[in-house]
């Protein structure tokens, strides 16, 4: 029973993740390989604050949210004023930079991880009450998701990744507005990252490199890229399929692989075969509903 506990958490932290993915690859439109990096920052920054600082957990996850939101400003901004392609080459970096720095760095544990982090509160959280919170936190951030992509300014978003000089002649500025949503996504990956730490008391730099970024695109494209329910299904999909492996006994230097070789597989299949994914889809590639960019209001 506490298996599928765990294994409930686990899916409610990753559609927190996929989703906040999805608003930054799917309805922005952006190429940002990093959200794994703002998860450890939000993991690594509550548990700290705890841990060092004597900070009480729930003040510590909002301050960890906010410093990956802000943390995410200081990537995106400059590369999004030059290109936005260089943006895919400076979320890799960051994300890169940013677990070596962790490696080496005495205080976030190096290479071995940062343990005894404190739980949620004072005495332990039954993984029933916690996978309601995390479930629940899961909801949250699909509504408010799907609430602000219906609003005016999800529908500038939207407009900026069909035609962003069409958007910028309507008075949209297209640099704030895309920071904007990347500080969003990435504060919703800290805050997921803060989840998992006050959980599992326990982080290590590997479970943030790039073989996350490979599962969290798997389960957008998967479940379906700018849909509700895409990332949903996908991270329910990509997160149970995989522990049928760990039941073929594999040694850990095959696991590893076998479940990159997994997530590569699946979005080579679902991006020639069925692009929309496994939710709908005819107008996934083209957005979640007709847009007219002349309806953008400015704000």
């Amino acid at each position: 029973m506490t298996y599928l506990l765990v294994l409930l958490i686990l899916v409610g932290l990753y559609i927190i993740l996929a989703s906040s993915f999805d608003l930054v690859i799917g309805h922005a439109g952006l190429i940002s390989i990093a959200h794994p990096a703002f998860f450890a920052i939000g993991a690594y920054a509550s548990g700290l604050l705890a841990l060092d600082l004597g900070w009480p957990p729930l003040v510590a996850i909002p301050v960890a949210t906010l410093l990956a939101a802000a943390s995410s400003v200081l990537v995106s901004l400059p590369a999004l004023r030059v290109s936005g392609d260089y943006l895919m080459i400076a979320s890799l970096g960051f994300q890169l930079g940013l677990i070596e720095l962790i490696k080496n760095l005495q205080f976030s544990g190096g290479s071995g991880g940062l343990s005894n982090i404190p739980p949620l509160v004072k005495g332990n959280v039954s993984p029933l009450t916690y996978a309601g919170l995390v479930l629940v936190s899961a909801a949250v951030v699909v509504w408010l998701i799907r609430r602000i992509m219906r609003s005016d300014y999800g529908r500038a978003v939207t407009a900026l990744r069909d035609d962003e000089t069409a958007a910028a002649m309507l008075g949209r500025d297209p640099i704030w507005i895309k920071v904007w949503v990347i500080a969003l996504a990435s504060g919703i990956a800290g805050y997921a990252g803060a989840l998992y730490a006050h959980y599992f008391r326990f982080v290590t730099p590997e479970q943030f490199d790039i073989l996350q970024s490979a599962a969290l695109l798997t389960m957008v494209v998967v479940g379906g890229i700018r849909t509700t329910w895409g990332p949903i299904i996908g991270a329910l999909l990509l997160e149970t399929v995989p522990q049928l492996i760990t039941y073929l006994n594999l040694p850990p230097n095959i696991l590893g692989p076998a479940q990159g070789l997994l997530f590569t597989t699946l979005v080579l299949a679902f991006m020639f075969f069925r692009p929309s994914g496994l939710v709908s889809g005819s107008a996934a590639w083209r957005g979640s509903e007709p847009l007219e960019v002349v309806n953008v209001r400015r704000s």
